[in-house]
C-alpha cells in the first residue's frame, strides 16, 4: 500500500468522499487505490437506486476533484476514476453482504474444493469472515472470504 498522511489511502478518500456524495445523492459502493504498471490509479466507484449514469459520475469526479488536491491525502501521482459497479459487481465490504443476502453470487477460491474453484449459489449468511454459499443442489458450502480471488454478483442467474 502506498504512503498516505494519516493512514490508509481508501479511508482517508472515503472521509473527503461520503459528503460529497451525500450531497449529489449518490453512495460509495467502493473505493480502490490499485498499482497497474508503473501508474497509481484512484478508483472510486458509485452506487444509488436505479443506477450510476456517465452524468453522475461526470459530476461526482468535478465536486470531488478540489476537496482532493485541497487534502492532499496521496503522496505519488495517480489516476483518478470515477465509476458505477456494473454488473456483477464485487462484494467487498460488510454492508454489500449485508444488502445481497439471497441474491445469487459467483465465488472464486484462491484454491481448490474438491477439485473446483468457482462456484454459484445465493448468499445465504454472513459472519463478515466466513460466507454461507446455498448451491443449486441445496448443500450449503461456507466460505473464508480470505480464500476468495472474488466474491460478486451474478447478475446472470437470478
Amino acid at each position: 500500500m502506498a504512503n498516505v498522511k494519516g493512514g490508509n489511502v481508501s479511508a482517508a478518500v472515503r472521509k473527503i468522499a461520503e459528503p460529497i456524495a451525500q450531497e449529489l445523492g449518490v453512495e460509495i459502493w467502493d473505493i480502490r487505490f490499485v498499482k497497474e504498471g508503473a501508474d497509481w490509479f484512484l478508483r472510486i466507484i458509485l452506487d444509488k437506486d436505479g443506477g450510476i449514469g456517465i452524468e453522475d459520475c461526470e459530476k461526482f469526479s468535478r465536486a470531488i476533484d478540489k476537496p482532493l488536491d485541497d487534502a492532499d491525502p496521496i503522496e505519488q501521482s495517480y489516476c483518478l476514476e470515477v465509476s458505477s459497479p456494473g454488473l456483477e459487481r464485487d462484494l467487498t465490504r460488510p454492508e454489500h453482504f449485508e444488502k445481497y443476502k439471497g441474491s445469487a453470487i459467483k465465488v472464486k477460491l484462491i484454491r481448490p474444493h474438491e477439485g473446483k474453484r468457482e462456484f454459484s449459489g445465493i448468499l445465504e449468511d454472513t459472519d463478515g469472515k466466513m460466507i454461507v454459499l446455498r448451491l443449486e443442489d441445496g448443500s450449503a458450502l461456507e466460505v473464508d472470504k480470505k480464500e476468495t480471488s472474488f466474491i460478486r454478483l451474478d447478475d446472470f442467474n437470478d
